[in-house]
Parts: C-alpha cells; sequence; structure tokens
C-alpha cells in the first residue's frame, strides 16, 4: 500500500514538472510575482531592519541608564538686532545652584557628571577650529561612550590641581596635528594653553542619530577639568565673526545622570523633570534627554514597521498568488481534451486535484526560492555598494560622501515570506484544479 501511494506521489509529481517543462517561458513568467514579491520583502525589512538597529544603536551608545539634562538657548535670547557691531550677553541653562539641587535630590544616583563649555577657539599654530571645549570630571567615560585610545583621561588630581591638560577626540587629533603626535604637545584655548595628555578613540556618532541627539560631533572634543573651566576659563564664552560677536553665560552646559539601573529611569526622570519644572518654569532654557525613553519608543515604531511589512508582504504575494490562479485557469481551459483522455483512462477526479496542485506548488515554491535568493542578494549588495557610490564618475555627483543603507536580513522574513509563498500556491491552485476535476470526460474528449 505505501509502495503504491509513494509512487503515485512520484508519478503525479512528474507529470507536473513534465507540463511546467513544456511550457518553460509561461511558467517562469508565472513565477515572477512569487519572484519580485518575496525578494521584495526580504530587501525592504532587511532595510527596515537595519535602519532601526542603528538607529538603536546610536541611541544605547548615549547610555541606557543616562539621564541628560543639557542647557540650550532659549527663542528669545537670540532675537534682536544682529547686525554689524552689534554684541550682547546671553545667560540662560543650569546653574551651580541648579547641580547643587540635583545632586542633593539625586543620592541614590550611581554617578552625575557636569559638563561646562569653554572657550570660542582652539588653536594650534596657524590651525584654527571653532571650540568645543568642555570641562568635566573623571567620571565622564562611565556616563558616555568615550574610551582613551591613547594616554590617559582627566584624574582626581587633575581636578584638584586645576592642571591645564587636555584630552582631545579623534578629529581633533587628526585635524592639529596632522603630522606630530599630540600627546606632550600643546594648543591653545583662546589665549590658554594647555597640554595634551590623552587622546580618545573614534566615537562613531558623526552623522549618525547619536549625533543629533547629542548635538555635536563628540570626535570634536575636548575635554579639560572641571575646576580650571571654572577657574581659569569663567562662566562667559565669547565667539567672534567678522565684524560682531556674540558672549553668552551658561555656567553649566550639561548634566550626566546615571541611575543604578533600568528600572529606575523613569522614575528618576520624573523626578528630576519636577525639580527643574521648578527651578526653570516652561523650561524654556533646559532640555532633557532620556534615552532609555528615546529606546523604548523606536522598539515599538521598529515593531509597527515589521507589522506594516508583513502586509506589504501579503499584499505583494497576494498579486503573485492570482497571477498563478489566473494562468491556471487558462491551462484548465487549454488542457480540456488532455483532461478527458486522462479520466477516460481511468483518472479519477482527486488525481486530476493533485495534478494541478503540484504544478501550482512547484511554481510558488521555485519562485519563493529564487525570491528568496533575490532578496538575500540585494539586501547584502545595497549595504556593500551603497558607500561606495560616490567614487563612480557619473553616479558620484548625486550621492553623498557619507551615505551608507545598512541592512539586517531578519530569519523570520526570509520564512515567512517562503512559506507564504508555498501556500500561496496551494491556495490559489486549488481552484484551477477543482475547475479541472469536475470536467465531464465525454464533453473534455469532444473539445479541440
Amino acid at each position: 500500500m505505501e509502495i503504491r501511494l509513494l509512487s503515485f506521489i512520484l508519478e503525479i509529481i512528474r507529470l507536473g514538472l513534465t507540463n511546467l517543462r513544456l511550457h518553460l517561458l509561461r511558467s517562469v513568467l508565472t513565477t515572477l510575482g512569487i519572484i519580485f514579491g518575496v525578494g521584495a520583502v526580504i530587501t525592504m525589512v532587511a532595510i527596515g531592519e537595519g535602519s532601526t538597529r542603528e538607529a538603536l544603536k546610536q541611541i544605547e551608545r548615549l547610555g541606557a541608564r543616562n539621564i541628560i539634562v543639557r542647557s540650550q538657548q532659549p527663542p528669545e535670547s537670540g532675537q534682536g538686532n544682529q547686525s554689524s557691531q552689534r554684541s550682547w550677553v546671553s545667560r540662560y541653562g543650569l546653574t551651580y545652584q541648579d547641580l547643587d539641587v540635583i545632586k542633593r535630590s539625586m543620592p541614590d544616583a550611581s554617578v552625575i557628571v557636569p559638563l561646562k563649555q569653554v572657550g570660542g577657539e582652539i588653536s594650534r599654530e596657524s590651525r584654527r577650529k571653532a571650540s568645543q571645549v568642555f570641562g568635566t570630571t573623571p567620571e565622564f567615560p562611565i556616563v558616555s561612550n568615550v574610551v582613551v585610545q591613547r594616554g590617559r583621561y582627566l584624574t582626581p588630581e587633575d581636578i584638584e590641581n586645576q592642571s591645564l591638560v587636555a584630552v582631545i577626540g579623534q578629529e581633533v587629533a587628526k585635524e592639529l596635528f596632522p603630522f606630530d603626535d599630540p600627546l606632550g604637545n600643546t594648543l591653545r584655548i583662546d589665549t590658554k594653553t594647555v597640554t595634551v595628555v590623552g587622546v580618545l578613540e573614534p566615537v562613531g556618532l558623526s552623522g549618525g542619530a547619536g549625533a543629533a541627539l547629542v548635538g555635536r560631533d563628540l570626535n570634536l572634543d575636548v575635554h579639560i577639568p572641571i575646576s580650571t573651566a571654572r577657574t581659569v576659563f569663567g562662566d562667559i564664552v565669547m565667539r567672534r565673526s567678522s565684524g560682531s560677536f556674540q558672549a553668552s553665560e551658561v555656567q553649566i552646559a550639561e548634566v550626566y545622570i546615571m541611575s543604578p539601573s533600568r528600572e529606575d529611569v523613569i522614575i528618576d526622570a520624573a523626578r528630576i523633570r519636577r525639580i527643574v519644572d521648578v527651578r526653570h518654569p516652561r523650561l524654556t532654557d533646559i532640555g532633557m534627554i532620556v534615552p532609555f525613553e528615546l529606546l523604548a519608543e523606536a522598539r515599538k515604531r521598529a515593531q509597527a514597521g515589521k507589522w506594516i511589512a508583513g502586509m506589504i508582504a501579503g499584499i505583494s504575494l497576494l498579486v503573485g498568488g492570482i497571477g498563478i490562479m489566473n494562468i491556471m485557469l487558462a491551462t484548465v481551459t487549454e488542457r480540456t481534451r488532455e483532461i478527458g483522455i486522462r479520466r477516460a483512462l481511468g483518472a479519477t477526479r482527486k488525481h486530476i486535484i493533485w495534478q494541478f496542485l503540484v504544478e501550482t506548488s512547484v511554481l510558488s515554491t521555485l519562485g519563493g526560492a529564487v525570491g528568496v535568493a533575490v532578496g538575500l542578494s540585494l539586501s547584502i549588495g545595497l549595504a556593500v555598494t551603497v558607500p561606495v557610490l560616490h567614487k563612480l564618475p557619473l553616479l558620484g555627483r548625486f550621492v553623498a560622501m557619507d551615505a551608507a543603507m545598512p541592512t539586517h536580513v531578519t530569519t523570520w522574513s526570509v520564512l515567512l515570506s517562503f512559506i507564504v509563498a508555498m501556500l500561496t500556491g496551494l491556495v490559489f491552485g486549488l481552484y484551477p484544479a477543482q475547475k479541472a476535476a469536475a470536467q465531464d470526460p465525454i464533453v473534455a474528449l469532444r473539445h479541440d
């Protein structure tokens, strides 16, 4: 019994494959809908997943346990006559008293790290650039994504002695010390000279979501002891441009508060918001970044994106299935006489149904397999080729040098699209198969 069943299945498969091979071009055209549908789904999900993972990675680099309170210039403080020879001092943001209140109100925080921005310009010999100098404490690497590549970071002794030392970012080292070793050399912050004692590793936030959230490229940072920033440089930062200058008085630029655990972040963030709201009503000059909240929100959007991708996958494969059913219905009419001969020779309706289902299943399965290959190739190819498109002679002018398209192929998208493709063949092949089996053998034999 089992041998007869096996031989029956093999014979049905052989007949189905033979018919598909006899009409090879039609079979290939029929599977294009499935191929493009599966390939598009895998590629689209890979692009979305890659972008989401990159965004999540950038947010996580800010520290899932961190709460960042920062000074920001309120809209009204930048208004006024900005003609040449115009000058003013803008006073806003966090104060030393705010920092003391936060420290007293957050005794269970793992660490609290302030940053104080100083200087209008950094220079070395003839090389000059706008200042991105911050006074901070030795604990800053704990709450940030900075790692010392060479040399050392700031120490408690530097804070106590108000040392004129600096730790510089990777881009600062490249721009100010293109041919020299920055360690042990000096640079100027306005009129003050500091000695470089450390160089940071590249942070990798330039141009990414993290840079947008922090508001600057951390590779351009220069860190000095906060005691030096406070006593040597003071609270007023002057930035000069042609014919005018602007001065701002900000005592504390940022404060990083690290909660004991991720579970405490939301509660601690609400507590800090209440503190800041009392001291700075309407929060016009204070901003807050809570990476954990951003991370949770980004994950929700990613989950919604997956549902949308699934719906698009269903629509794409539905179109492919309709194409298969349309072709198979035309095939039933074309093969009416063949069906009549088979029925006359003893084939049952079940045999006819199985033959047509085998053909549609083979079409959809092969289409799904080819679609998976196409999707994987496109996903990998886009990640590799997009970053180098700017080097092409003609196309390069339309592509940014830092263009990138991160992709991540997910197992679920490959399996789901392939399984749905196979089911599409069965579902949409069932009606043509039943219609073929319902043919009257005598009428079918008379069909031309």
